[in-house]
């Protein structure tokens, strides 16, 4: 009889305890849902790889998406918000790039565990 649970009940009190302490302070979780949650959509996921190749406009990234100046930049804010891209005016164009390596290394890292 397949379960997942355990088949009696034990608390290992130090299993518990060492688990607790490693749990960051409850802001840091917040924020780390927040960042998972904006991740979980497949459109914000594209831009983030497509701006792995390096900077785009909002005109870019709806011909690549095949949707909506106001759709891209809808989902720009929310990644914007989050610290996952960052902006750069050059003239009337507006353009888009990750904030840092670790975005892209957060992207690469979920792709390479879902392809093993």
């Amino acid at each position: 009889m397949p379960t997942d649970q355990c088949l009696c009940r034990i608390i290992h009190h130090s299993r518990v305890e060492r688990a607790r302490q490693s749990i960051p302070a409850s802001r840091e979780i917040d924020q780390l849902a927040l960042l998972f949650k904006a991740l979980a959509d497949q459109s914000r996921l594209k831009i983030l790889m497509a701006l792995e190749q390096g900077e785009m406009c909002v005109c870019d990234l709806a011909a690549f998406l095949g949707v909506s100046e106001s759709a891209v930049s809808h989902q720009l804010r929310m990644l914007r918000q989050m610290s996952l891209v960052s902006n750069r005016r050059e003239g009337p164009v507006l353009y888009y790039r990750l904030a840092d390596a670790h975005v892209s290394r957060l992207v690469l890292m979920a792709l390479e565990h879902i392809r093993e």
